[in-house]
């Protein structure tokens, strides 16, 4: 996301403010409504990373993980089950937030998390690699 207020970005105005409050909003009542109302067993576990709502409040982009049992596990079914509970979870929003429009939702994989995990392994097998050429104690004699 990016930051907001700063230069070389426009000043926050009261209209964007709004909408990053209501964005926020959508995040915590998502994650509720995922984790209490969606019960797919395809879906995994799914944590709401970010959610932007455009300025005129017709979509909302919802960024999510899914936590797998490997680095490399597909994600594309859980997306795809969001996808289709959209609809949904739309109007289970509707309910929660006191706003007059509720944004169409479209589900989208975070990939900073799983990028974040290949740069933690690749730097474990750097170190790993590393030992194994220079042993600790062969330095200090």
């Amino acid at each position: 996301m990016t930051p907001q207020g700063s230069w070389p970005f426009l000043p926050e105005t009261p209209l964007s403010q709004r909408i990053q409050r209501i964005a926020d909003q959508i995040q915590r009542e998502m994650a509720d409504l995922i984790r209490n109302e969606l019960k797919d067993p395809r879906l995994g576990m799914v944590t709401v990373s970010a959610v932007r709502v455009s300025k005129d409040m017709g979509y909302a982009d919802v960024y999510v993980t899914v936590m797998g049992r490997t680095l490399d596990e597909d994600f594309s079914p859980s997306i795809e089950v969001l996808n289709n509970a959209a609809g949904f979870l739309r109007g289970e929003l509707g309910r929660r937030l006191m706003v007059r429009m509720i944004p169409r939702l479209r589900f989208h994989y975070d990939e900073a998390t799983s990028r974040g995990n290949r740069m933690s392994a690749l730097i474990n097998q750097a170190i790993a690699e590393d030992e194994a050429h220079h042993p600790a104690g062969a330095d200090e004699a």
